[in-house]
């Protein structure tokens, strides 16, 4: 019992040592794995200190060789795999060893050649920059000379376009005047005709405007209501906007002074009073009347002189003579342009006098040849000419009862006792100065009113021709769009024509109230070249011409018209118009481009109440890539 517990109790210790033993084993082997991996670590670690190293001594390499080649890794134009290592040339280390060269100076002579070659790339670099710089200021110098080309070009067109708009507003100022609707701007513009003279090989001067009698410029001003003298200082400021020669641009400012002083007058008579202001006016104008120029420039220099004198004087009272001595000034400069008008006219008058006579001359001469050729006798006309001059020349003698008989003033109505007697020489004289007055006033602004025109056969005029009428001052009062233009000059036919019906009606052209309508176009080239602030040129894009035929002897018959092509010519045609008795053909000329058929692009054409409407605009075409 006792050897079996003691044998038991030597295990049990010894399973006690052994389990001491074994956790010391386990200790050390965690102690020695742990010193193992503390060993790896630093291995790995200096590892990484020498790749970073190594890499770090590359970059620098690397550097150096960028530094003296123009390549980097990045351009790389010859794909050099070496192109980041530095190159080492070892045949030459090995000739200069042999040549007795040591290191250092083979190194030197490197370093030397390496700074020369850095020196030669700075320099070429340099002359590579002056020449981008020297490209650079010819492409700069290029585009400022196409700019200006362009300019000029553009100022070209804008001549062209100032031209154009000025010959529109003289024609539409002829057309005022012929049709008896004229404004005070149409007889101002109509001096400036007349200014030089007009040659023989110059466009012909109307009948029309010969007849009307002209006065000084600035008189007109007398009988224009307020709101007429500003639309007229409107259109003289459009006008100065439009003119190209020194003559008219003066003509033009002159006449803007006075405008300018009558404008102030309206103002001072409605602040001070009509009777205030022109007795002041009227002082100035005794003052200042019948001077010549010369002598209001001599009193103009008195007057700046006496102003800067330091004289105790009223500077308020002579710098307003001063400002009312600039528009005498300027009417005197109007008065010498007018007596050259005067002179002009006169002789264009002479001219047409001797032109009709030579004419009638033609005539009776041609009349004298077919008489003789005929075999009559010319003295039978001339006996039948004197026999009625002398009937003429009988004349019956005067009897007291021609004259109405005499009245007793005592028999007459109170109301016409209280007129007053006058004589035959005092209304005679009233009856001359009235003509003078009326004369003098050379303009009388009147509103506008539908005149009928006078009908040959006698008739009274039919319900379509006066809607006719009205169709026709309807469309002349219709204000202008801002892109629409009056287009009323005629061309004559290429071959002139003969009617048959010309024995029965007499021929006749018909009138017409045409427009052009013009726009930018905004093509590629445009688009490039302009923009919104910039446009280009405005170009033609279509017309509208209304034709009125109110008397047409067949109005079963509509006019008809047709483009007719002249040869050499691609860029206009002429549009013929053809009615039929009494009604000449008509012609203009218009640009030579395709026409748009289409009605909800604008073509209209359509003959209705006498009024034969051609509206259409020009086909516009569009690329698509």
């Amino acid at each position: 019992m006792e050897s079996g517990g003691g044998t038991s109790g030597r295990e049990v210790e010894t399973e006690k040592e052994s389990r001491l033993g074994v956790g010391e084993t386990e200790v050390a082997v965690e102690m020695r794995t742990e010193r193992g991996v503390r060993k790896r670590d630093k291995s790995e670690e200096r590892k990484a200190r020498k790749a970073e190293k190594k890499r770090m001594k590359e970059e620098e390499e690397a550097r150096t060789v960028a530094e003296l080649s123009a390549y980097s890794a990045t351009d790389n134009p010859f794909h050099d795999v070496n192109l980041g290592q530095q190159f080492r040339w070892h045949k030459k280390n090995e000739k200069e060893r042999k040549q007795g060269l040591s290191a250092a100076e083979s190194a030197q002579r490197d370093a030397l050649r390496r700074q020369e070659a850095k020196e030669e790339l700075e320099r070429l670099n340099r002359r590579r920059a002056e020449r981008e710089a020297e490209q650079r200021i010819r492409e700069e110098e290029e585009i400022r000379m196409q700019r200006l080309a362009e300019s000029a070009q553009m100022a070209d067109w804008l001549a062209k376009d100032e031209d154009f708009q000025l010959e529109q507003e003289r024609n539409r100022a002829a057309i005022r005047i012929k049709e008896k609707r004229a404004k005070a701007i149409d007889f101002l513009s109509l001096n400036l005709r007349y200014v030089n003279p007009i040659k023989d090989d110059d466009e012909e001067v109307n009948d029309e405007e010969l007849e009307i009698d002209l006065d000084e410029p600035y008189n007109i001003l007398e009988n224009l209501t307020p709101a007429q003298v500003e639309e007229l200082h409107d259109d003289i400021e459009r006008y100065l906007r439009l003119e190209q020669s020194d003559v008219n641009i003066e003509f033009w400012t002159n006449m803007m002074v006075v405008v300018k002083d009558q404008l102030e007058r309206i103002k001072q008579n409605e602040s001070m009073g009509v009777e205030a202001a022109a007795a002041v006016e009227a002082d100035i104008t005794a003052l200042l009347r019948g001077k010549s120029y010369d002598h209001l420039v001599a009193l103009q220099k008195s007057i700046q002189a006496k102003l800067t004198s330091g004289e105790p004087i009223e500077v308020e009272y002579w710098e307003g003579l001063l400002k009312k001595l600039l528009v005498w000034k300027a009417k005197a400069k109007l008065k010498t342009l007018h007596e050259v008008v005067v002179r002009n006219r006169l002789e264009q008058l002479r001219k047409r006098q001797r032109d009709e006579a030579l004419q009638a001359q033609e005539e009776l001469l041609a009349g004298v040849a077919r008489s003789a050729a005929r075999g009559e006798r010319p003295s039978a006309l001339s006996e039948t000419a004197e026999q009625d001059n002398n009937l003429t020349e009988e004349q019956e003698p005067y009897d007291r009862s021609m004259s109405p008989a005499l009245l007793d003033i005592t028999k007459l109505p109170y109301e016409e006792r209280q007129i007053d007697i006058v004589t035959e020489l005092d209304d005679l004289r009233s009856l001359m100065a009235q003509r003078r007055s009326v004369a003098t006033s050379r303009f009388v602004p009147r509103t506008a009113q539908p005149v009928a025109e006078p009908q040959e056969s006698g008739e009274a005029a039919s319900n379509a021709d006066l809607a006719s009428e009205a169709l026709y001052r309807a469309e002349a009062e219709r204000e202008l769009d801002e892109e629409e233009e009056l287009f009323n000059v005629e061309e004559s036919l290429p071959n002139p024509m003969t009617y048959n019906w010309e024995d029965k009606h007499r021929p006749r052209k018909p009138r017409y109230f045409n427009r052009v309508h013009t726009g930018y176009e905004w093509n590629k080239y445009n688009q490039t070249h302009y923009d919104t602030d910039n446009p280009p040129p405005k170009v033609v894009q279509g017309y509208k011409f209304n034709i009125f035929y109110p008397d047409l002897i067949d109005k079963s018959k509509a006019p008809t018209y047709k483009i007719i092509k002249e040869p050499g010519n691609d860029e206009t045609v002429i549009l013929q118009f053809t009615a039929g008795p009494p009604y000449e053909d008509i012609a203009f000329r218009i640009v030579n481009r395709e026409w748009e058929f289409s009605h909800k692009r604008g073509f209209r054409s359509s003959f209705d109440r006498g009024c034969l409407s051609l509206w259409f605009n020009f086909r516009r075409n569009f690329y698509r890539k």
